[in-house]
């Protein structure tokens, strides 16, 4: 996950033609992170006490 700058005034400003095609942006506790999202794969966001704690990739293949 890559880190997504937030400006002084709290502002998040992303060129949508610069993203991954396929991706997902978590904001929690005053930062932002961007991830591109697998082809195949679970995503899971796990929280405790509100707030993001770990994002879990479960990459697969179907057979």
């Amino acid at each position: 996950m890559e880190p997504v700058e937030i400006s002084e005034t709290g502002e998040l400003k992303l060129d949508i033609m610069e993203l991954p095609i396929n991706c997902v942006l978590i904001i929690s506790e005053g930062k932002a992170k961007i991830a591109a999202l697998p082809s195949h794969a679970e995503t899971s966001i796990v929280t405790y006490k509100g707030k993001v704690k770990r994002v879990n990739f479960d990459e697969g293949e179907d057979f």
